[in-house]
């Protein structure tokens, strides 16, 4: 493979990019150190003493490697800033589909091709910057997946950051299912279970099928993307980090996401597994249920926090109901809906071995998107947690809570004796 283009501003890579063809090329890597200061060579015996490397730099470097080892990398387009900016119309405001802390988003049509894309420009003194641009541009070149959005390609030109997606036409499942407008229609419960379905199966890829496992850290509903048919895609892998290999059971991060979906005990010690993404699900597949946002200030104090105000609910399936969005007007199944919450609450459980794997997720969406029908069975690959139906005592409960931990002990060894447990 060639090598990559340094995220610097000589103007002799620049024009020559801007001269040349558009080609297809891996990802670019971080620039050489420039030392400006006057050393004296070193002897060829004596070696200079290494500088510790940053954990940013870890990061990337653990991600550049994953690549290289990887047969599965498929290489992104490099665009000049001119191509991209004849794609958007000179990114004008008519173009702006999106904006966020990371910069804008644009809807372009590439002259060569005459494909429709989304061009993201990270604003150079946004939230995303050449780490997590370059993350991105390396997860999606090695990992593809009909769940994941699809990177065409990227734009390192001087200081200008942009990457270049396939088009989706629906934008994504916050537009869809918060704060709509009177003239919206709401989502109805199949095409919610079937949104959750892709995002879980995204996951899953990440988390059983990449070797070695990635940590989305970042699922949220903004970052849900669907195409014409709403079909969910994952995207904004800028956050993403490889999970942990080997024997060992976590690896450590600094804090980041998204206030009101990260895990509690990834915010409290900076520790993260494939659980910390389970439980970030948990709350998006919260927000489909109950069509309210993981924060809203704009509410009561005993409701701002989403989470916070299920819990008591999840503890009374006679309650179940009251979770349902108003705007789909009692038009569910009650039993989908109750197991549904169920697997919510599963995902949102406070200690992390207890939750499910993402695969026993995906195995119970399977049947809650196809239309459950009432009084069918549940799928056996997927055990019903235990609920709190037919408890009437504190002795019940302990029991009750034994049994999810039975329940989340078992999948945990179903997950050791997988193939892709072991790989490295």
């Amino acid at each position: 493979m060639g090598c990559f283009c340094c995220f610097s501003s000589n103007e002799n890579n620049v024009d020559r990019r801007r001269n040349g063809s558009r080609r297809s090329a891996q990802p670019p890597a971080y620039p050489p150190r420039k030392d400006h200061n006057n050393i004296a060579p070193q002897p060829e015996n004596c070696k200079p003493r290494p500088r510790p490397e940053s954990n940013e730099n870890k990061d990337a470097r653990d991600h550049k490697e994953a690549a290289n080892g990887s047969s599965n990398v498929i290489a992104a387009q490099t665009f000049t800033f001119r191509e991209l900016a004849m794609a958007t119309k000179n990114f004008r405001r008519e173009c702006l589909i999106g904006e966020g802390g990371f910069g804008r988003v644009y809807k372009g049509k590439l002259d060569k091709s005459g494909q429709v894309v989304a061009v993201k420009q990270l604003d150079r003194n946004g939230l995303q910057g050449n780490r997590e641009f370059l993350v991105e541009v390396l997860m999606l070149s090695l990992l593809h997946h009909q769940n994941l959005v699809n990177l065409v390609g990227y734009c390192a030109d001087g200081d200008q950051r942009l990457l270049v997606y396939e088009y989706m036409p629906m934008g994504s499942l916050e537009d869809h299912l918060l704060d709509l407008t009177p003239e919206q229609k709401p989502l109805d419960w199949f095409s919610r279970m079937k949104i959750a379905l892709g995002a879980a199966k995204g996951l899953e890829y990440l988390h059983d099928k990449a070797n070695p496992p990635v940590i989305y850290r970042d699922l949220k509903s903004s970052n849900i993307l669907l195409d014409k048919f709403f079909n969910a895609k994952l995207s904004d892998f800028g956050l993403a980090k490889l999970g942990p290999v080997g024997e060992k059971l976590h690896v450590s991060s600094r804090v980041m996401g998204t206030y009101g979906y990260c895990a509690p005990e990834y915010q409290r010690t900076g520790q993260l597994t494939v659980k910390s993404d389970v439980y970030s699900f948990g709350v998006v597949f919260l927000e489909l249920i109950t069509g309210k946002r993981a924060i809203d200030t704009t509410r009561q104090n005993n409701e701002q926090n989403l989470v916070a105000w299920a819990q008591p609910v999840f503890k009374e399936p006679s309650r179940y109901p009251e979770l349902a969005d108003p705007l789909l007007q009692g038009d569910f199944p009650v039993r989908g809906l109750n197991q549904a919450v169920a697997v919510a609450a599963m995902c949102l459980q406070e200690e992390p071995l207890v939750r499910p794997l993402i695969s026993d997720v995906v195995s119970a969406l399977s049947l809650l998107g196809d239309g459950l029908e009432e009084g069918a069975e549940p799928a056996a690959s997927f055990p019903s947690p235990p609920t709190m139906e037919t408890i009437d005592s504190a002795k019940e409960r302990q029991l009750a809570v034994e049994e999810a931990i039975e329940w989340g002990s078992n999948s945990r060894r179903m997950a050791s004796q997988s193939p892709w447990a072991t790989a490295s």
